[in-house]
């Protein structure tokens, strides 16, 4: 067959599969370089070029094909060397579910399910979620009906190799003549090609990640300006200026008063409780020296700069704002060698009916959400006068439970009508605020214990609520996917912040109440202006749905948490992980700083309680910054509990680290 008989057939070949757009490029290219016009043969009644046609097109629509070239592809991967087996392993989630949408894209669902019932176990581990969403994909039309399966198909996928596994990668494709399998990695697998030995498995968090139409919008998202410093004329601004600060001896005595409300309630309290304050009192004194090297490092950090405020913000009283004053006189400076104490609430006898707990600002209050769509609020003091230390459900018939006149020793709060999954206590402590699965939020108040409003605005159950830093505006979040701004006095949400792809499931206000963070199903992290209800960051790396947040008390930095144990921080201003945290082995639930933002405290369903030297993570070097070296961020301790995971964590204002969860039957 002569060169102009390949072209002719070529071109029959692109016209009869509908490659309208090649057709015309080749035509006008052999025009271009014949100097004539290309005379097309008819190829609808050319035996030979039919024939041609009709052998490409049985191979192409071949179903089995997948199944072959994938299962081939995989044996060669996990025979490989060890060296370089988790490199190559990499490729082969990309190329599984790329498979499996082709076979459904083609209309061979059969073959599609036979296909992924057959190689899923080999991606449940990591991509469980993901998964049953793919799962879901049955036939042509869900391809682009369902979002999730849209943007796989138009993202590409980043894979950081070395040289010798990407050469062993090719040399395999080119020598078994792997065309489908080669071109599935084309189109959707971009490599990151680095020299030297491959990284071991756990060390680089960037190795797999999703690029295309989606990092284009959160590249060009990240561009935009934030003003990520802290109010103007705050607290802490007076503070420094009137120098006010106590000795490190008198932070010590004013620490042993933290977690009470007033010297009444403080002597009210056990004896237990007393003993471990004047260890606590001991201990502080003698971190003295400690304190001051902390203070020395926290001074080298350039100060965050001054912001004004987007919202009204509500005037704070006297009395409030004497009591923050007096507690950060009294804090505590925490360091990697100065460790907070930390005071643990366990729920006893809840029957795994607990969502959610909270605890009040000073400690004095503790706020637990329950399955049977009640909320329970336990005063310490009282607690203390009954001679019992732990939490205990109305179910638990104990005499400690039940008081001489019948009285519970907690405050039965009811209304939801459905499983209460978020409670938070207002910076007084005076209100509390909590979602449930009727899709409303609900405001009590804790001096008359009753509800004050129930605000209706989500569609679906409601995840997650909070209370800005100053009161008065709180933030929810939804399985509708959005996010809410709302005041206490209007009962229709202030602005609705779209565009996660799957569940909010936990929401955090920014220090400067200017933004608000929200983490989703989706894997992601973004970051909303208040005012504007605009997305100005998006935060890209987790792999598992986000369940916890944080931010750094500066506004500089943010904490996330995710469904795998893996906690990141990130930078605000540049929408870049600075590291991961690796350590726990389950979800993580809770995260919170210290006061000053030297140690980040994290508790998880693992049963640990876990703190981090924060300053050192912050500190990057130009090499590091460079070289992306990554676990800088190094755990100082772990606590671990019987068998209690760990539902929330608080550190007061003189850096006391509470804790709470509920007791669990430990595993047989």
């Amino acid at each position: 067959m002569d060169p102009e008989q390949v072209d002719e057939f070529v071109m029959g070949y692109l016209k009869k599969k509908g490659f309208n757009s090649a057709a015309k490029q080749l035509q006008e290219a052999l025009h271009y370089n014949n100097g004539g016009t290309f005379n097309s043969t008819d190829y609808h009644n050319d035996p030979e070029l039919t024939k041609l046609i009709r052998s490409f097109s049985q191979s192409e629509n071949d179903p089995t094909r997948y199944r072959d070239g994938y299962s081939k592809l995989r044996s060669w991967a996990y025979n490989s060397l060890d060296l370089y087996k988790h490199e190559l392993l990499r490729v082969m989630y990309p190329v599984f579910i790329h498979c499996y949408m082709d076979l459904v894209g083609k209309g061979h669902t059969q073959e599609a399910r036979s296909f992924f019932n057959s190689f899923r176990r080999d991606h449940e581990m990591i991509h469980l979620r993901d998964l049953q969403k793919l799962e879901g994909v049955l036939v042509p039309s869900h391809l682009e009906e369902m979002e999730f399966a849209r943007s796989l198909r138009q993202s590409k996928v980043n894979i950081k190799i070395c040289q010798y596994s990407y050469d062993l990668l090719l040399q395999y494709l080119h020598r078994t003549e792997s065309t489908l399998m080669l071109g599935i990695i084309n189109e959707h697998i971009n490599f990151q090609v680095y020299s030297g030995q491959p990284n071991s498995s756990s060390d680089d968090i960037d190795a797999v990640t999703i690029v295309g139409s989606f990092q284009e919008t959160a590249d060009h998202v990240n561009q935009k300006e934030i003003q990520w410093g802290l109010l103007e004329d705050s607290l802490e601004d007076r503070l420094e200026k009137t120098g006010s600060l106590l000795s490190d001896s008198e932070k010590g005595q004013g620490e042993s008063k933290d977690g009470d409300i007033d010297d009444s309630k403080k002597r009210s309290n056990e004896i237990g409780k007393q003993g471990s304050s004047l260890k606590k009192l001991k201990k502080d004194k003698a971190g003295n020296a400690t304190a001051k090297v902390a203070r020395q490092e926290t001074s080298i950090v350039s100060p965050a700069p001054r912001v004004k405020p987007e919202l009204a913000l509500p005037v704070m009283s006297t009395d409030v704002e004497e009591s923050i004053l007096e507690d950060l006189r009294n804090r505590v400076q925490l360091s990697s060698v100065a460790m907070p104490s930390v005071s643990f609430y366990t729920f006893v006898n809840t029957h795994n009916g607990l969502n959610c707990a909270s605890i009040s600002h000073d400690g004095s209050l503790v706020a637990g959400g329950f399955s049977d769509s009640s909320i329970k609020v336990w005063d310490m003091a009282k607690i203390g006068q009954a001679g019992s230390g732990a939490l205990q459900d109305e179910s638990d018939t104990n005499d400690q439970n039940v008081g001489p006149n019948s009285r519970r020793n907690y405050t039965l709060l009811l209304g939801h009508s459905g499983p209460v999954y978020s409670a938070t206590f207002s910076p007084p402590g005076d209100f509390i605020l909590s979602s449930s699965a009727d899709t409303t939020i609900r405001l009590w108040s804790t001096k008359l214990n009753a509800n004050l409003v129930c605000y209706k605005g989500h569609n679906y159950p409601v995840w997650d609520v909070q209370f800005s830093p100053f009161g008065h505006y709180f933030a929810s979040c939804s399985h509708d996917r959005t996010a809410r701004i709302w005041s206490m006095d209007r009962i229709q949400p202030l602005r609705i912040m779209a565009g996660h792809l799957s569940d909010v499931d936990c929401v955090q206000w920014h220090p400067n109440c200017n933004y608000i963070a929200t983490g989703s199903s989706d894997k992601t992290v973004r970051l909303w202006d208040v005012q504007t209800g605009e997305c100005v960051r998006i935060f890209i790396g987790h792999r598992s749905m986000v369940l916890s947040l944080a931010m750094s008390p500066d506004g500089r930095y943010m904490a996330s948490g995710d469904e795998d144990g893996t906690i990141m921080m990130w930078d605000l201003s540049t929408a870049r992980c600075i590291t991961p945290l690796m350590g726990h082995n389950s979800c993580v639930w809770s995260l919170s700083y210290s006061g000053e933002g030297s140690l980040l405290a994290s508790g998880s369903a693992d049963c640990t309680v876990k703190l981090w030297d924060v300053t050192s993570s912050t500190k990057l070097t130009k090499a590091e910054e460079k070289n992306g070296n990554s676990n800088r961020l190094r755990s100082l301790r772990t606590f671990p509990t019987k068998s209690t995971p760990v539902h929330a964590l608080r550190f007061s204002r003189r850096n006391l680290l509470f804790a709470a969860g509920a007791l669990a039957k430990p595993a047989s």
